[in-house]
């Protein structure tokens, strides 16, 4: 084909045999390519952890603010998040009559 006469002879081979190698740098052993991808995970893992603990801490923010009775239990996530829309909603409505 044309696209096979145009590369130099080592592209060619190399493409052929399935050893050209993409990007840059050596190549990786497969240990350190796991622990790399290991070392990764572990990383999201505590984004993620640390991103809930921040979510968690705003909604129990917002449930001490919200006028709930001491002896309900709490409110799980979305029915903070409903109840404080309603609760903005009625403050807004009563602003508007008065």
């Amino acid at each position: 084909s044309p696209a096979r006469t145009t590369l130099a002879p080592r592209e060619s081979a190399a493409r052929r045999k399935g050893k050209a190698r993409r990007g840059r740098g050596k190549a990786r052993s497969e240990g350190l390519l796991s622990k790399q991808k290991r070392n990764r995970r572990m990383k999201a893992n505590d984004r993620e952890r640390n991103r809930m603990h921040h979510l968690n801490s705003a909604l129990d923010a917002l449930r001490s603010v919200l006028p709930t009775f001491p002896d309900d239990a709490k409110l799980t996530k979305i029915e903070t998040l409903r109840f404080a829309h309603n609760y903005i909603w009625a403050l807004t409505q009563s602003l508007r009559l008065a």
